[in-house]
């Protein structure tokens, strides 16, 4: 019987090997659900039929599970697990310098003036190969004139150089990338109206594009610049986490922690962290921290301290 409090489960097949790890907040609620009389995923169906032991493991928060449950995916990397356990093929969005062939690439390690990490390659190709059929942009007062060519244009230096700049602007600044965003919502709508539907659905599929890019990269912003403890109660007291820049520095349990227990704790946490995040390559990390800011973002105020950095 699995408990019902935070962790990891492994399904493991009939040979030993550990077909799938998840994680949850009540484990045996969980786990019952795999066994229901209609499963909603062909996946599961698939899957339940392979089980043959079921193992677990309690961690005090559900933060602590989302971490070892993505540690165990990238070390055991069982077969119906998809997502984290192939970060070698996150990848990175890189702005070109005069090229006049491309002005964004997709490059395999970080490079100069690279965004990213990644995870979808086949997204990112998409969007660089989209943006093509509107150079150049070009800043025109607060917002960018740009407009759509069935084929390429070949810019020379000077184009270049500005579509450049204003590809620099929208990557590096929210604000600019809302300008350009809704200077594309505008053509689209216009063309609407003009009954031109396939230059429409251009622009459309642009928008997409382009959002899921600045979310990709403007996600977490506030979070991956802070310096953050949380403190998460459970059945022993409090469990306390130091986090800084989206990873975590130090935790520790307090029964009631106070402000001198805060202080101390928070000096240690900067003073001698904790090494689990501290040697991890950039792909690697890109995965925790998203686990570590999203959760952040799931709890309420009242358990989450933003400290001066």
């Amino acid at each position: 019987m699995l408990p019902m409090e935070p962790g990891i489960y492994k399904m493991i097949d009939a040979k030993g090997n550990v077909i799938y790890i998840g994680k949850s907040k009540m484990l045996n609620k969980r786990v019952k659900t795999y066994f229901a009389n209609n499963p909603n995923w062909d996946k599961i169906n698939r899957m339940v039929r392979l089980i043959d032991d079921i193992d677990f493991i309690v961690t005090d928060t559900h933060l602590e599970a989302r971490i070892l449950e993505c540690s165990l995916i990238k070390e055991l990397k069982p077969i119906f697990n998809l997502q984290m356990k192939h970060d070698r093929g996150y990848v990175y969005l890189k702005l070109e310098n005069y090229n006049k062939n491309r002005a964004l690439s997709v490059v395999e390690s970080r490079e100069e003036n690279c965004f990213g990490p990644f995870r979808k390659k086949f997204h990112l190709n998409e969007t660089i190969n989209s943006l093509k059929n509107i150079y150049p942009i070009i800043k025109k007062g607060e917002s960018y004139s740009f407009e759509f060519h069935l084929f390429p244009l070949t810019l020379n230096e000077i184009e270049f150089n500005k579509n450049r700049y204003s590809l620099y602007e929208i990557l590096t600044d929210n604000s600019k990338a809302g300008i350009f965003i809704k200077e594309l919502e505008n053509k689209m709508k216009r063309e609407a109206l003009l009954c031109d539907f396939e230059k429409a659905s251009f622009y459309k599929d642009i928008l997409i594009n382009v959002r899921y890019l600045i979310n990709s990269i403007n996600k977490y912003n506030e979070l991956l610049k802070s310096n953050v403890i949380v403190s998460i109660p459970f059945d022993e007291g409090y469990k306390l986490f130091y986090i800084s820049k989206g990873i975590i520095l130090k935790k520790e349990v307090f029964k009631a922690p106070n402000k001198k227990d805060i202080e101390i704790f928070s000096k240690a946490a900067l003073t001698s962290p904790d090494d689990s995040f501290i040697n991890m390559d950039e792909k690697t990390l890109m995965d925790y921290k998203d686990i570590i800011c999203s959760e952040i973002i799931s709890l309420s105020d009242t358990v989450v301290k933003y400290m001066d950095i």
